[in-house]
């Protein structure tokens, strides 16, 4: 019996081609790595909290979602990184492949210099403490907080791509397993600062940006030294032309991320000026729990946008058809089973995990569950046309779901509070899914229509 079963795991770690066999060990890997990763999240929630306070955790969360807003000055390089890189492995053209490493971290390098100095020449012009809402009670020093975030954000603008470059060459895993080892440093950061610092989120905020950069600085030694040897950077291979072609394809990613930006992004600044900064640790902390589900489909899908840009380059639209097929199936699993069993235990989740430190209304629990179902709908079809570059209408869609969202945001959270927020989110989602499962449809079934295709 043991060897059936021995025989069976092994048939399926294999899967119908190599392809399919990198996928399943990634996502099997991935979910081990996440499962510690949950884990470190769930527990660094509440010890966060109480080593500050709700309102400081609040400003806290606001500042980073500002900040990230930073990551899509990349250009559309990233995504374009990884649609070049893997179809240049696929073709075995390693030349191409190290010039094209090479390119992106060189101009990533210089659009984060410009972005530092940018910021410190406006920064002392800034009002933060109105322009985030922040309580006369809050003592700590705001501008300086945020110039300590963005200092650290800019340099993770760049060592991040280390993860680019591993999921392109179909190693996710190993991305997740580095971001995890970060988180981890994290933890341990933050419980020694409870220790020995009395609450200060100008400490804190040190111990959350920088513990991450020095993992993925000593990842990126390491791998570049040796299994990614042969594409490591390498300043003699920099080729500014290059740079055109990796925008030829990331340009139109470029708008999908400023258009991803608002409709996921804006979500703690509306609340926070609306509501007040305690409304986001309200939000965030339910968002926290729900994205544990959110955390799993990525796992699974994350493997795939890669390996369609390999198939599509390859034209196997019948390993592509049924890749779809299944993770259709998955995504109803979740939808229909999942995610109703998760809320109907989320109740007694928050009350072990974060006790009466913050109330989470039933409201916001089931609108977090529909966001949930549309968001982990929206990232399927959103791979699959990334993975092939069919991304037109995917661009045309974020544009206008960045006008609409905000004054629907802010006017469901004056009229309902926090869930309204994520009312309007669900909203867009539901329009958007229809019409990028249609295209979906229309791709797999070799469309000649300039509209779907």
């Amino acid at each position: 019996m043991i060897n059936s079963i021995k025989l069976k795991l092994t048939d399926y770690l294999r899967g119908d081609n190599e392809r399919s066999s990198n996928i399943i060990k990634n996502i099997l890997m991935s979910f081990g790595v996440k499962i510690g990763s949950i884990s470190i999240g769930l527990l660094l929630v509440p010890m966060t909290i109480n080593y500050i306070n709700p309102i400081q955790y609040g400003i806290w969360l606001t500042i980073s979602s500002i900040v990230s807003w930073m990551s899509f000055f990349d250009i559309g390089l990233g995504n374009g990184l990884r649609n070049k890189l893997t179809s240049s492995l696929a073709l075995n053209n390693y030349e191409d492949s190290q010039v094209y490493v090479s390119t992106t971290y060189a101009v990533l390098a210089i659009i984060s210099t410009i972005l530092f100095i940018g910021f410190l020449l406006v920064n002392p012009y800034i009002n933060w403490v109105t322009f985030l809402n922040i309580p006369p009670t809050i003592s700590e020093n705001i501008s300086q907080v945020i110039l300590v975030v963005v200092g650290t954000f800019c340099i993770q603008f760049i060592v991040q791509t280390l993860n680019v470059i591993l999921t392109s060459t179909h190693q996710p895993a190993i991305a997740a397993l580095i971001s995890f080892l970060g988180q981890l440093g994290v933890l341990i950061g933050v419980f020694i600062l409870k220790q020995i610092v009395p609450g200060s989120l100008a400490v804190l905020v040190w111990v959350l940006t920088l513990i991450p950069i020095i993992t993925l600085v000593l990842a990126s030694l390491f791998f570049f030294n040796t299994k990614l040897k042969f594409i490591a950077p390498n300043v003699g291979k920099i080729n500014f032309s290059y740079a055109g072609n990796i925008l030829n394809v990331g340009g139109a990613f470029f708008i999908i991320q400023i258009g991803a930006l608002v409709l996921f992004q804006t979500n703690n600044i509306i609340l926070t000026k609306v509501l007040g900064p305690a409304a986001v640790t309200e939000f965030n902390v339910a968002y926290k729990l729900f994205s544990v589900l959110i955390m799993g489909f990525t796992i699974v899908i994350t493997p795939y946008w890669s390996a369609f840009t390999d198939a599509i380059t390859k034209n196997d639209y019948e390993w592509m058809s049924k890749s779809v097929t299944k993770l259709r199936k998955g995504w109803l699993i979740l939808a229909l089973i999942l995610v109703p069993v998760f809320t109907l235990l989320s109740k007694f989740i928050f009350s072990i995990w974060i006790g009466n430190s913050v109330q989470i209304s039933g409201q916001l629990t089931i609108m977090m569950a529909l966001y949930v179902i549309g968001y982990t709908c929206l990232s399927l079809n959103c791979f699959f046309l990334n993975g092939v570059g069919k991304v037109r209408i995917q661009l045309i869609l974020y544009i206008f779901s960045s006008f609409i969202n905000i004054p629907l945001a802010i006017f469901f959270a004056k009229s309902y509070g926090v869930m309204g927020v994520v009312l309007s989110n669900v909203i867009i989602f539901f329009v958007m899914n229809i019409i990028l499962w249609i295209q979906c449809n229309q791709v797999l079934n070799k469309s000649k229509s300039k509209i779907w295709n």
